[in-house]
């Protein structure tokens, strides 16, 4: 029979730690998850239900677990990768973070919203990181973030059925293809996009 896995008794140090970690928005996702999973546990929360709550598998709860009873709060970092390190320091990704999460506007910007090539622009201006558009959006994807286009003043008919009311304006008016832009304006958050309904 396999010995039951328990987590040893938290410092004063490590839970102070440990709940800054968990309440974090600036800190990776993935650490962040981490110290809830000791939380929950120091908090007598088993781990079949911690793992419910936290959209995880028990083994990712037992792991963690033995990683932290072996080595502290060292153990939660990720081990190192063979290949090339990390390209920027954990500063600079906060900045990132930090910057999607601010409307432009009370920056003194001239716009309201955000696309990755406005991002990078600033960032590399202001704040004198060098970054691809493409590394932008793999950390504010992995930060949990999620974008989603800004609702227009065009974006709905007050009257669905106006235009068949009123008819086409003229005989000689073509109907124009949709085209999608290639630079989406978006707000960064941390709430699922919504979808509106589709108008029948």
């Amino acid at each position: 029979m396999a010995t039951r896995l328990t987590l040893r008794e938290l410092t004063d140090e490590e839970r102070k730690e440990l709940d800054r970690l968990a309440r974090s928005r600036t800190e990776q996702a993935r650490l962040v998850q981490r110290a809830q999973i000791v939380l929950g546990c120091a908090n007598r929360e088993r781990p079949a239900h911690l793992a419910v709550r936290l959209g995880i598998i028990p083994a990712t709860v037992y792991q963690w677990l033995h990683r932290f009873n072996a080595e502290g709060l060292a153990g939660l970092a990720d081990r190192p990768r063979s290949g090339h390190p990390p390209t920027y320091t954990t500063e600079q990704k906060a900045e990132v973070i930090a910057a999607a999460l601010t409307k432009p506007d009370t920056l003194g910007l001239p716009f309201a919203s955000w696309t990755l090539d406005r991002l990078q622009v600033y960032l590399s201006e202001q704040k004198q990181i060098p970054i691809k558009r493409s590394r932008i959006d793999e950390i504010l994807v992995a930060e949990g973030l999620r974008w989603r286009k800004q609702q227009t003043w065009f974006g709905e008919r007050v009257d669905p059925q106006l235009a068949e009311k009123r008819g086409r304006s003229r005989n000689s008016t073509r109907l124009r293809r949709r085209v999608r832009s290639s630079s989406v304006s978006m707000r960064w958050d941390r709430s699922r996009p919504r979808v509106s309904p589709v108008r029948r």
